[in-house]
């Protein structure tokens, strides 16, 4: 992998995505981006925001997203790939191949934003409207914020870049604390939801993508440092942005959990922001988790692909209650699980195992999308939703008490069981409040995130859901309907420590730039 201070200086815009008819994807090539006579009227701007989304700036964090996401806390389960099982077995080193291309990946979304914040500033024509420009900037704004909240809470103290070509002068970064990288973050993301449209087009970010992400982002910093309790004033700030996005912006739930994740439904209002990958794109510019990770080649793109199915661990299967039967569908596959709009035109898929359901979505003709391959799945998977802000305004409310009743708490909590057909909860708990938004978001990169802000202020706490997780797979009776733990070939794992819930940076990085090693500096003088 290429170390990160070659990484922000050798940065060029991903290939224009040929044979999409949504004129949201139809990128620019690298040479009209490029050009001195570029950025001269607000479209050339909506243009450069667009790379910004999907393609070859994420494609090397999609399969991080995923497997630090669900991999690391016990979610997921892979037998035959040696760096994801370093993940579930916390045996991580520094040259584990997810943890290099994770790390790799963000920066690139970093390098690409810098690029194009910077050229706006500087290259910009003087006839575009100031609204225009601060919008474009705050798209790139926003992104780049997503891409270091999530290198802040994998790696914590990181390096922050907002100019690439200064590197070119002193290529050797220190580590910046993970306060100021938070402060950072909402920076970004304050002039973000201050600049952003309230509606635009589907699949690009508003003002309440920002606030949605701010909400979280404060929520995190909440416990950053402290022992036991959250900072108030930061759950405040927490619950002024989730709840403004909650009570103020007229989005609501997509009225079916099922059907959400169809790629039918892309950029459904419930999505805050997606990443927007295109089909009929090669290797290296497209969605790819269908590829990996589906159980069968005969419900992928092309009849192929399905190397290994991802399998969620039966400590996931037993957070499911016995009427949560839509999300549990929705997510994971168990056996005899018939799936009518998988290969529909030969009748349907009927599952012979267990494995992940999300992010697979069929075959070509399942998705009328005839330039489908195997290298470029349609999905455009959130990574921010409407209900995953609704249980961030419930957790800002209960704060540091023990319990709930608030009816704003109970409100935007229950719509989320409600939509999911299970019953309403009474009362709001930590607990109950982190077993929901493992079942509600499971097998979407959220829940080692939670585990990390949870990590901030109750460590012991953090450290023993890893520890008394039953992390086995099991098996399934469609019969019976019994589930059954499988102990005998149980990989041994670890102990989890505080230490657990940091990355380690990847050796590659820390040969090139020694810094790297060093305690963390002070960005913010």
């Amino acid at each position: 992998m290429k170390p990160i201070n070659k990484i922000v200086i050798i940065l060029a815009f991903g290939a224009a995505i040929a044979g999409c008819k949504k004129s949201f994807l139809d990128r620019p090539s690298t040479s009209q981006i490029s050009s001195n006579n570029f950025y001269q009227a607000p479209a050339d701007l909506r243009l450069a925001t667009a790379n910004l989304y999907g393609g070859a700036p994420w494609w090397q964090f999609q399969q991080p997203w995923l497997l630090f996401g669900d991999g690391l806390p016990g979610t997921a389960f892979y037998t035959y790939y040696g760096d994801l099982m370093q993940l579930y077995t916390r045996t991580i080193t520094g040259q584990n191949g997810l943890v290099s291309s994770g790390w790799t990946g963000l920066y690139n979304v970093i390098g690409q934003c810098n690029m194009v914040i910077n050229a706006i500033n500087k290259q910009s024509s003087a006839a575009i409207p100031a609204v225009n420009k601060n919008q474009a900037l705050a798209e790139a704004r926003f992104i780049r914020a997503v891409a270091y909240y999530h290198l802040a809470v994998y790696w914590g103290a990181v390096p922050i870049v907002e100019d690439n070509t200064k590197l070119v002068n002193d290529p050797l970064l220190n580590r910046n604390t993970v306060a100021d990288v938070y402060k950072f973050i909402t920076k970004d993301l304050t002039f973000a939801a201050q600049n952003l449209p309230a509606t635009d087009q589907p699949g690009r970010v508003t003002t309440w993508s920002a606030q949605g992400m701010l909400g979280k982002v404060y929520l995190t910093m909440a416990g950053l440092g402290q022992n036991g309790s959250r900072d108030q004033a930061l759950l405040d700030s927490a619950k002024k942005y989730a709840g403004n996005v909650c009570k103020n912006s007229g989005l609501e739930l997509f009225h079916s959990y099922y059907d959400l994740f169809k790629t039918q439904n892309n950029d459904n209002p419930e999505s805050l922001f997606a990443l927007q990958w295109a089909p009929g794109v090669g290797y290296g510019f497209g969605n790819v988790l269908p590829t990996y990770y589906s159980p069968s080649a005969t419900i992928n793109a092309q009849k192929s692909g399905g190397w290994q199915t991802l399998q969620p661990t039966y400590d996931l299967y037993q957070m499911y209650a016995e009427k949560d039967t839509v999300r549990r569908k929705a997510t994971i596959m168990l056996t005899g699980d018939h799936y009518s709009e998988l290969d529909a035109a030969d009748g349907g898929y009927t599952a012979t195992g267990i494995c992940m359901k999300k992010h697979i979505v069929g075959n070509e003709k399942d998705n009328n999308s005839p330039t489908m391959t195997i290298w470029s799945s349609p999905e455009h998977f959130s990574m921010l939703r409407l209900a995953d802000v609704y249980l961030v305004y419930a957790e800002a409310i209960l704060g540091n008490s023990a319990t709930t009743t608030d009816g704003d708490a109970l409100t935007y909590f229950n719509k989320v069981r409600a939509r999911a057909g299970v019953d309403p909860a009474p009362m709001l708990s930590a607990d109950t409040i982190l077993r929901e938004r493992r079942v509600e978001l499971a097998f979407e990169g959220q829940y080692w995130i939670d585990l990390v802000r949870l990590s901030y202020y109750q460590a012991d706490k953090a450290v023993n859901l890893l520890n008394t997780q039953k992390r086995y797979t099991f098996t399934y009776d469609p019969k019976t309907r019994i589930a059954k733990r499988d102990t005998t070939t149980a990989v041994p794992t670890l102990p989890a420590t505080i230490s657990s819930f940091t990355l380690p940076i990847p050796a590659a990085e820390v040969t090139t730039d020694p810094k790297l090693a060093q305690p963390p500096v002070p960005y913010y003088k």
